[in-house]
């Protein structure tokens, strides 16, 4: 557990650091396009496709600078709504009907639960739904599609700090070693339980 504190800090730098970096020239091509396109035809669907590609790296990176830069502002569900377009799949729906309209996340659950909507929207390689729901003290993420499914070290990284600090060197899968890291390094209890309604995939739950 002592190095893995440190470890993230740095992790939360660099992402901050990189995410500003890119994000600037991100935002500047973003516009530079959007008043191209508006100058040609309306069918030039090379232009509306790269409109739509600078618009979702501006989003991607917003999510990243939030999920894995320094954890300093609770998050509020307008917020989580605004920054849930940037899980960078046009077939992975994530719905937020089950969290009430003022919840406020403490920093530390914030930034699980956004990592939370990247790990989930790798574990729907054919597309689906994530659906987020929370009550006073957890939160759960349930995901449904036709190959829905987490990763399958995801039970051992939860239990051990020590498996999930091992499972990093793999960078086909890093998304879930890191956001058990990160609940570990909280203080905050992440398990998975039985999926909604029968569902075969179980659904992921964060609490206090």
């Amino acid at each position: 557990m002592s190095n893995i504190l440190p470890s993230l800090r740095i992790a939360e730098l660099l992402c901050a650091r990189m995410s500003h970096d890119l994000s600037g020239i991100a935002g500047v091509l973003s516009g530079t396009l959007e008043l191209a396109a508006e100058e040609l035809s309306d069918n030039d669907e090379s232009m509306a496709f790269a409109v739509d590609a600078a618009r979702d790296l501006v989003n991607r990176l917003r999510l990243l600078r939030a999920a894995w830069g320094p954890a300093n502002e609770p998050l509020d569900v307008n917020t989580l709504r605004s920054l849930s377009g940037g899980v960078g799949k046009a077939k992975v729906v994530v719905r937020l009907e089950g969290i009430a309209p003022g919840t406020v996340f403490p920093a530390p659950m914030g930034r699980v639960l956004l990592n939370l909507l990247l790990l989930a929207a790798d574990s729907l390689p054919g597309g689906g739904t994530v659906a987020v729901s929370s009550s006073a003290d957890e939160v759960t993420v349930a995901i449904s599609g036709a190959r829905a499914a987490w990763p399958p070290g995801l039970p051992a990284c939860l239990a051990s700090h020590d498996a999930a600090w091992e499972a990093v060197q793999d960078a086909r899968s890093v998304q879930m070693p890191l956001t058990a890291l990160l609940a570990h390094s909280s203080g905050l209890q992440l398990s998975l339980v039985p999926g909604p309604d029968g569902s075969a995939s179980p659904s992921l739950r964060v609490s206090l």
